[in-house]
């Protein structure tokens, strides 16, 4: 200790002071916010998936719903029998297809629409917005209905206006995917919409006009400059996009009448539907549920993946 000025200090330095702030305080701030959301989410999602990985393990029908037999532990028998299963494929397939061409024209049409917003005066705006939170807010069940009914082979306008004459959509396979797929994308569209206008909107002016300055044409001022900006806004509009359209059933089965002739337009949550309640096989319904949750979430995963490779932060 060496005296200065009438004070001491150390050999080495000043030494921290005691009230600066811990790292760990930082950190945990945050998670104090959300905990009370994470308690609520908790107690509605990890219960009921615990208890559908559970269920797949066993040999649970309505014999064993009804206690007419003993619950047995199969293990991985369910998966084996699924797995098995030639149309658990072809379903799978077709589950995978479908989402994919559901969450493309999705955000195109959304992406599209959020640029239009933009473009277009208070008033022409004001009543686009209406109109797309106004399909955003139907019920799944009354939107395929009136989507039925606008198709509909005998009394629909559609075809009158095509000349399509008794034209069945919902008839051939691929017919009816394609009229399901419109009536996704008109419910599922404005989520995306408002969510890239409102990223649009926070962008600054300045950073536009420049590129139209440089002679930018939109489709090169989308690609080059917003897209990149907006990267973390579309990557959670993608996700849940991909979430929404993979595990798609109401649509589905009510504009398919159950999944079309012969099962032709299944897909996985239909299926696994008619698995554990038209044939009381439960376990396999719970191992298909099983399933898709393993590969939503490694489809999720892997496009993370893929982001922060890229250098993005989220």
């Amino acid at each position: 200790m060496r005296a200065v000025g009438g004070w001491s200090r150390p050999r080495g330095g000043s030494r921290r002071s005691n009230t600066a702030p811990r790292p760990w305080g930082r950190i945990s701030t945050p998670w104090l916010y959300l905990a009370p959301a994470l308690v609520v989410l908790g107690g509605l999602l990890v219960y009921p998936i615990y208890q559908l990985g559970l269920i797949s393990f066993f040999q649970y029908t309505q014999a064993q719903v009804s206690g007419g037999e003993p619950t047995t532990f199969e293990g991985f028998g369910n998966y084996a029998e699924l797995f098995g299963d030639e149309q658990f494929w072809q379903v799978l397939l077709a589950t995978v297809l479908f989402a994919a061409a559901c969450v493309v024209s999705t955000l195109a049409v959304g992406c599209a629409l959020a640029v239009l917003l933009t473009r277009v005066r208070a008033l022409p705006r004001l009543v686009l917005m209406l109109a797309s939170l106004g399909a955003w807010a139907t019920p799944a069940v009354t939107g395929s209905t009136v989507w039925l009914l606008l198709f509909d082979p005998d009394f629909g306008p559609v075809n009158r206006v095509l000349g399509l004459g008794d034209h069945s959509w919902t008839y051939g396979r691929y017919s009816a995917f394609f009229l399901v797929l419109l009536e996704v994308v008109w419910c599922s569209f404005p989520f995306v919409m408002v969510t890239v206008y409102a990223g649009i909107r926070a962008v600054p002016g300045e950073v536009l006009e420049a590129a139209a300055l440089d002679g930018a044409s939109q489709w090169r001022i989308w690609r080059s400059v917003l897209a990149p900006m907006l990267r973390p806004i579309l990557t959670v509009v993608t996700i849940q996009s991909v979430i929404w359209d993979f595990k798609v059933f109401t649509q589905i089965y009510v504009m398919t009448n159950g999944g079309g002739i012969a099962g032709q337009n299944l897909v996985l949550n239909v299926y696994a539907y008619q698995q554990a309640f038209a044939s009381s096989k439960y376990s396999l319904g719970s191992a298909i549920g099983v399933v898709m949750l393993l590969l939503l979430l490694a489809a999720t995963l892997v496009y993370l993946r893929l982001l922060r490779r890229q250098g993005e932060e989220l």
